[in-house]
């Protein structure tokens, strides 16, 4: 299809769209007070997440953190306990740190400027677009992978959506058609992508504002399209989870401040290893009293873990020292001098309320604090 006639089939849905959005939209709390700080942290948690999950975590986190100074001055184990369960935790990571970049160069207030927003850390074409667009009434597209399964069906395009090229042709020809109501469109192109022209399964055509335009669709082409290339498959990780548990309080380790899961609180883990037998640790110390099998994907690796259950009674004030030299020694980490070199005994309540424990643990945390109701 020719630049000019792809263009103008774009121009054509922009009437339908809107007056679909405004009839069939769904209620959600950003989009019913879109101010810049609103729209931010509603696109950051919306990436990789569903409306449905994040309903609950954006009002938490705007009660705790109402504007840009809030969340610029937050302490990293508030922000990460706030963000907990969500995953990906570098973008609240980054959120932080374009708000200390907001407050130390814009006032801040989030700059009404596409370029500046985009220079912004964590904020990129799409995000920079959602805000110019949604909240400041910028005419810049908003192109993520709703969008593209839309427009790719409309046009019944053979390109493949995960290539950057496709992206910015998409950009360019969206961004000579964008009406006076950019943010209404923007979103009525995420909404029908969300609800209507769906990513799995068979697309509600039926419920489609602009099925009578959509050249996928007239060529009975709906489910093949759009073209995407197959992601690489997971690298999977055997790992032992260890719940080591004394007086009630369970050990905890602290992440590395980098790589996957930076800075935060986790149970003692380790690549699983040759040998370990049935009911015991290594070094045959403690009986196991639970075992519990998990799985979580991350989007490089799986990690299929087993939990090992162990108690021990505090009997003098050397035990909680003995045992973390234990599980150094277990995990190959570094013993440590202090408390502040990243190893805890925490109750279960801190663990539930204070400690930022990343969601490839939840069914641990679960069985953490199940079995404290039961002690009660």
């Amino acid at each position: 299809m020719e630049q000019q006639e792809l263009r103008a089939l774009y121009a054509e849905t922009v009437p339908y769209l809107l007056q679909w959005y405004d009839y069939n939209r769904r209620i959600l709390p950003w989009r019913e007070e879109p101010t810049p700080y609103h729209v931010w942290v509603s696109e950051i948690m919306l990436q990789q997440t569903r409306v449905e999950a994040v309903k609950g975590y954006y009002d938490r986190f705007l009660t705790r953190l109402p504007d840009i100074a809030a969340l610029a001055a937050a302490e990293d184990e508030e922000l990460l306990k706030l963000w907990e369960g969500l995953g990906y935790y570098n973008r609240v990571r980054n959120m932080q740190k374009a708000a200390h970049v907001i407050v130390e160069q814009h006032g801040g207030e989030m700059p009404a400027d596409y370029e500046k927003l985009r220079a912004l850390p964590g904020i990129g074409d799409y995000t920079a677009g959602a805000i110019s667009s949604i909240a400041f009434g910028l005419p810049y597209p908003a192109v993520d992978g709703n969008v593209l399964r839309v427009m790719s069906r409309i046009a019944c395009s053979e390109e493949d959506i995960a290539k950057e090229q496709t992206k910015k042709k998409l950009k360019e020809d969206l961004t000579t058609i964008l009406p006076e109501r950019v943010g209404d469109y923007n979103q009525s192109l995420m909404e029908l992508g969300a609800v209507v022209c769906l990513p799995n399964g068979k697309p509600l055509c039926g419920q489609c504002p602009v099925v009578h335009l959509c050249r996928a669709f007239q060529a009975g082409r709906e489910m093949q399209l759009p073209v995407k290339a197959a992601k690489k498959e997971r690298r999977i990780e055997k790992r032992i989870v260890y719940l080591l548990s004394c007086d009630g309080r369970f050990l905890l380790h602290r992440r590395k401040p980098e790589g996957l899961l930076a800075g935060m609180w986790e149970f003692p883990n380790v690549l699983e290893l040759e040998g370990i037998s049935e009911g015991k640790v290594p070094e045959g110390t403690l009986a196991v009293t639970k075992r519990k099998k998990a799985k979580h994907i991350f989007s490089h690796v799986e990690w299929h873990m087993e939990g090992l259950w162990m108690e021990a009674e505090q009997s003098d004030g050397g035990v909680p020292e003995r045992l973390i030299a234990m599980m150094c020694r277990l995990t190959g980490e570094k013993e440590p001098a202090a408390e502040e070199d990243g190893w805890i005994f925490a109750s279960p309540e801190e663990i539930k309320e204070k400690y930022p424990m990343p969601s490839a643990f939840e069914a641990y945390c679960k069985e953490v604090y199940n079995e404290n109701r039961n002690r009660l």
